[in-house]
């Protein structure tokens, strides 16, 4: 689902969309609730006290934009365009179009955010000693505040994915091999020990009686966790995907005929398919074994049954170059992005000396990814996607190389 149905655009800072997940609301309301709790021994007044502690919540999500403030403008300046924030259950996010094509450029868009959290940290802990004797509860509350900064700008810290320590970790690892995938996949498998970790330590305060904050742990390293397997399967899949080349999956399904057949021809290809759902073979033709075009359905929409016999092939060849093709040597991540663009959901496939060899579509493409992987898959379910003309398993093949894409793991205009 697209993010403009799932969040709400509040304002543009310096161009960049500010958005609110529905689930912010649900943390805003549980900040506020531990923040006027926190009050209840300085503050009689329910009301004021759940005043100041919706006040604190928003002080305190406001130092989260601030923190994907310093991410995007970092970015900004590395010439990489921010596509939103957004403010979420666990925090903030900020989506970018691609990652910086520098290991040190990435380093610094890292580091930017908690930078920031630190430097919130330091004022407001400074701010809650100079007022402390002129209003003990706006010193407490900026205590807290600061306190929560510095907890977060550690916690971020963190070397391991989704957290910003682990682009860090990723971004020096790429730095020192000169590998990106290498250090991606390291601070991946980092990211996971630690989501295991927090999911381990947060059920045993959850045990304990530890109430919240166990149980804050635990969603904080399921998310983490969840986040570590979908990028070891998007890590395969680009493997799979720079690997295999177009040779390696096509298929055949297209007829060829002379250019001096009767257009009846066409029709009784239609008619003996034996399932109407399949994408129609394509019909090319020849002239004297030399390709010359090829020929769609429209004319029998638009010509008259009796005419059929009478007019051929050649009154109605269009150029090969109007059909959605690639080179057999193209790697399959160049064939997604092109299948993608296509409405037919299928390509011609041409060799080295610039001729037809096959065809290539989400199956095919699909088929030899789960066989680079060691998977085997019954050929009904095979069907079955052909039939829907979708990559067999529902793989995401489009998000990986959307993914190897926005890393700058590879470069689509080339």
């Amino acid at each position: 689902m697209e993010e403009k149905l799932e969040s709400w655009e509040l304002l543009r800072i310096k161009g960049i969309p500010l958005r609110i997940h529905p689930s912010w609301f649900v943390i805003l309301f549980l900040f506020t609730w531990t923040a006027q709790g926190q009050l209840s021994n300085a503050v009689d007044s329910p009301l004021l006290r759940w005043g100041l502690g919706f006040i604190s919540s928003l002080l305190l999500f406001a130092s989260v934009l601030l923190h994907e403030l310093g991410h995007s403008f970092m970015a900004l300046r590395e010439g990489v365009k921010v596509r939103s924030i957004t403010l979420f259950l666990l925090g903030g996010v900020a989506r970018v179009e691609r990652e910086c094509s520098t290991a040190m450029g990435s380093l610094r868009v890292a580091i930017a955010g908690p930078l920031v959290s630190f430097f919130l940290a330091i004022i407001f802990l400074r701010s809650a000693q100079s007022i402390e004797e002129i209003s003990p509860i706006v010193s407490k509350i900026f205590e807290q505040l600061g306190s929560l900064n510095l907890v977060l700008a550690i916690f971020n810290l963190l070397p391991g994915l989704p957290l910003d320590g682990g682009v860090i970790l990723k971004a020096l690892v790429w730095h020192i091999t000169g590998s990106q995938r290498r250090g991606l996949k390291v601070a991946t498998a980092t990211g996971c020990a630690l989501s295991l970790f927090a999911i381990f330590f947060g059920t045993v305060i959850c045990i304990q009686g530890g109430g919240l904050g166990g149980l804050w742990l635990v969603m904080l390293g399921w998310f983490g966790f969840a986040a570590s397997r979908s990028q070891n399967q998007i890590l395969t899949l680009q493997k799979a995907l720079i690997d295999l080349h177009v040779s390696q999956s096509i298929s055949r399904h297209f007829r060829v005929f002379e250019e001096d057949q009767p257009l009846r021809r066409l029709s009784e290809i239609r008619l003996s398919s034996s399932n109407e759902k399949k994408i129609p073979e394509w019909v090319l033709v020849c002239r004297l074994g030399r390709w010359i075009g090829y020929v769609n359905d429209e004319v029998l929409k638009n010509l008259p049954v009796q005419y059929w016999d009478k007019h051929i092939l050649k009154d109605y060849t269009k150029p090969l170059n109007e059909l959605p093709s690639i080179g057999e040597k193209a790697s399959l991540w160049e064939a997604v992005i092109a299948l993608e663009k296509s409405r037919q959901g299928r390509l011609l496939v041409f060799n080295l000396a610039g001729l037809p060899s096959g065809t290539l579509d989400r199956i095919d493409v699909g088929e030899a990814v789960l066989k680079y992987l060691g998977m085997k898959i019954p050929n009904a379910f095979l069907e079955a996607a052909r039939n829907q003309n979708s990559y067999p398993l529902g793989l995401g093949l489009p998000e990986a190389v959307e993914a190897m894409i926005t890393s700058g793991l590879i470069d689509h205009q080339t």
